[in-house]
């Protein structure tokens, strides 16, 4: 791939532009608001002039409900050899494309599964990508060239193919990313008239439950829009297990002993299910997940505080796999949990104590 034109310089569009680039492709960038296609070329994503002859590859990075009538008219005027589209939903679009009559031999549907809170092409980033899934739906008709580019496209992205088809795609992310963002949306829609004595005891509990409801309801209403029979599958499953749920509180409020009894063994069953469904989720780089250890240091909001605690995890040759801040209310403070494989956890505490560092229960 030498050349690659990028429809739609949002999050995603600007990303795969500025890792194409990093890597010497020529991008050129359009958008239906040219300010946004300007803003991405002048972070380095490209150029915002038209290509003068055919481009390699056509990443389509437009609204779901988009998707098809701008690959009609891409593929109508031979704009490329190949074209994807990076659309967080795949069979709509392929089934639009099929009536609308277009030839779909030089397409495939692709979806990286990577994102933010935030939005728009100031929030893009070259290495977006890397280490993350970006699934491939290819089909009987897809041309083995265009398969070939769209893989090159995911190996200059530094991320990981996963081919699928495309309605048991649509499935799984209605599982492991539209309906989160549903349910993180309605746990923190119970902040809004929340009282305030009652926010300021928010904990790192309720900032990873909602951390995502900061994300833009208008570009969710869109995929929703496009995958809502599968992600209200789900939902009524939840649905259901809420309900099992809050009667088996209500036994626990019971006066009768064998109520409470049954109470208790229904929380204990929803919650040790989902013990066995968070195991499920991978972990570091894909990998089977770890259990890691928890050294948790007091921190002062100061600068450079952080950097010190990491310095003296590398004298203590010790690798923080994951970190965790939770910060003090009402306090310049906070707490550092960083995770780290258990043999490695009497090395880190007794270089951290003997730095000076306070420890404390995670």
């Amino acid at each position: 791939m030498r050349t690659a034109v990028v429809i739609g310089t949002g999050l995603i569009g600007t990303s795969a532009a500025l890792a194409l680039t990093a890597r010497g492709i020529t991008v050129h960038l359009a958008d239906h608001d040219p300010d946004r296609a300007r803003t991405a070329a002048a972070l380095g994503a490209g150029t915002d002039e038209p290509p003068q002859e055919q481009v390699d590859l056509a990443i389509v990075a437009v609204p779901p409900a988009h998707v098809a009538a701008t690959l009609a008219d891409l593929i109508g005027r031979g704009v490329a050899r190949a074209y994807v589209d990076v659309a967080s939903v795949k069979g709509g679009p392929r089934r639009e494309l099929a009536a609308l009559g277009v030839d779909v031999t030089a397409y495939i549907g692709t979806h990286p599964m990577a994102g933010k809170e935030q939005s728009g092409p100031l929030a893009a980033t070259a290495d977006l990508f890397e280490g993350r899934p970006w699934v491939l739906t290819p089909t009987r008709d897809t041309e083995h060239e265009v398969l070939n580019l769209a893989l090159e496209l995911v190996a200059l992205s530094r991320a990981v193919p996963v081919v699928m088809d495309a309605d048991a795609h649509d499935r799984a992310v209605a599982l492991v990313s539209h309906t989160p963002q549903l349910v993180s949306s309605m746990v923190a829609a119970r902040l809004e008239e929340a009282d305030e004595t009652a926010v300021r005891l928010c904990g790192q509990g309720i900032r990873d439950v909602t951390r995502i409801a900061a994300s833009d309801p208008r570009m969710w209403v869109e995929i929703l829009s496009a995958n809502p029979g599968p992600v209200a599958d789900v939902l009524a499953g939840i649905a259901a297990d809420l309900e099992e749920t809050v009667e088996a509180l209500r036994g626990l409020q019971s006066g009768d002993v064998e109520k409470r009894r049954g109470g208790a063994a229904g929380i204990e069953d929803v919650l040790r299910r989902g013990n066995a469904g968070r195991v499920r989720v991978p972990g570091k780089h894909g990998a089977a997940p770890t259990v890691y250890e928890t050294v948790a240091v007091l921190i002062s909001d100061q600068p450079g505080e952080l950097a010190r605690i990491f310095a003296d995890a590398g004298r203590a040759r010790v690798n923080i796999e994951d970190v965790r801040i939770e910060h003090a209310t009402g306090q310049q403070a906070g707490l550092v949990q960083l995770m780290v494989e258990p043999r490695a956890v009497a090395g880190l505490t007794a270089e951290l104590r003997e730095r000076g560092w306070a420890l404390r229960q995670p």
